[in-house]
């Protein structure tokens, strides 16, 4: 049977393309076949989750979790092997996993703070511990960050034209020239994560700050700490994103302009997504390029 779900703010966007529409219908059954295989007891959605349906729950023996219903994107379909590689090492345990469902029970932090709410130094200094311990061997069935790459420069131009070229470009040209440089020169491979902001780093009993919501790929060291580098989460102008790509790359032991560029690449590449442009995406990878 159907359960009755409302669909939280940070999900609205789902409503807008035919893919999204699609998936909302199956959510109030997903949802109740979890619910009836986990026996779990589950609460309202949290409101900013932007690309799953997550909310708080209860196993049967009152342990808290999470049970996130994803959106059937690339980006996280290796998400469980994720969280179960790193086997609690700094990021969430996994619980339980329906592939077929893409439904994840996990661990829930508590009390949940975002890192993000630490005045940015301190927070950059909890970065430089956890993401070592996140940096480990691995290889299929995850994603390479060449493979991933290849797929960047190819959509990037496409998408850029079919949004009516919503910025210059030089930007885009300065991206794939990039590319071609980076992806053929990586270092040692090991598992990074494509959404490591501090938004997705969490204040938590058992260790103190545990990663949630992982994207992994398989590539170099100096592709993990992108994501920290350009979110706005730690600070929004072009000397709090310059202090970040120098902080970090100098007290993780990372090639700075490689970190740089990995930064530009990516963040371009996510700047237009479902048809929707992302303006402060290009605005960080103007910064980073040297233009204020």
């Amino acid at each position: 049977m159907a359960v009755e779900l409302e669909i939280p703010e940070g999900l609205r966007w789902t409503e807008r393309v035919p893919a999204g529409r699609e998936w909302l219908a199956t959510l109030p059954d997903r949802l109740a076949e979890c619910v009836r295989r986990w026996e779990l007891r589950v609460g309202p959605p949290f409101p900013y989750a932007f690309a799953s349906l997550a909310m708080p729950a209860e196993l049967p023996d009152g342990t808290p979790a999470v049970l996130k219903l994803q959106y059937p994107d690339d980006d996280s379909v290796h998400e469980a092997t994720a969280l179960a590689h790193w086997a609690g090492r700094g990021a969430i345990r996994l619980l339980a996993h329906d592939a077929e469902r893409r439904a994840l029970l996990v661990e829930r932090c508590v009390p949940g703070t975002p890192l993000h709410q630490l005045p940015p130094d301190r927070a950059l200094d909890a970065v430089v511990e956890l993401l070592p311990r996140l940096q480990v061997p691995a290889g299929p069935p995850f994603t390479t960050l060449a493979e991933e790459a290849a797929g960047w420069a190819e959509r990037m131009p496409v998408n850029w034209e079919r949004a009516n070229r919503p910025y210059e470009q030089r930007l885009l040209d300065a991206a794939l020239g990039l590319l071609a440089d980076l992806v053929p020169s990586q270092g040692e491979q090991v598992l990074v994560n494509q959404d490591l902001h501090a938004g997705n780093v969490l204040w938590a009993s058992r260790e103190p700050w545990l990663v949630i919501d992982p994207k992994p790929l398989v590539g170099e060291r100096e592709f993990a700490p992108m994501p920290m580098v350009r979110g706005a989460e730690l600070g929004r102008s072009p000397a709090a994103v310059r202090h970040r790509l120098g902080r970090l790359s100098a007290e993780l032991g990372l090639d700075r302009e490689r970190v740089r560029g990995w930064a530009i690449v990516h963040t371009l590449a996510w700047s237009i997504g479902e048809g929707q442009v992302f303006p402060h995406q290009v605005e960080v990878v103007r910064w980073l390029l040297g233009d204020e």
